[in-house]
């Protein structure tokens, strides 16, 4: 998986979060988007174990639920090792 590019990334994980079932938030605009942000793009051919990514929901989900379906839609290689739940609308 080293050799997966930024976009490839984001990619996946949009397909992995829409076969998970997961209330994900879209942007609005001309080109609606899932809203979610990967914190730092990796150089090609660079491996990383512990990288953030950021993921918006439409409905309140736990942390462990959130990673436990998203990691069974995730191929080997790539796998959530944490989640961390936060509102910012409260």
């Amino acid at each position: 998986m080293r050799f997966i590019s930024h976009l490839d990334l984001m990619r996946l994980f949009h397909r992995a979060l829409r076969r998970a079932g997961l209330p994900v938030a879209i942007t609005k605009g001309f080109s609606p988007r899932v809203k979610m942000s990967i914190m730092k793009a990796l150089k090609l051919g660079v491996e990383s174990s512990a990288e953030e990514a950021l993921f918006y929901m439409n409905e309140k989900l736990s942390p462990q639920e959130f990673m436990a379906r998203l990691n069974t839609k995730l191929p080997d290689g790539i796998k959530m090792v944490s989640a961390i739940g936060d509102d910012l609308n409260a």
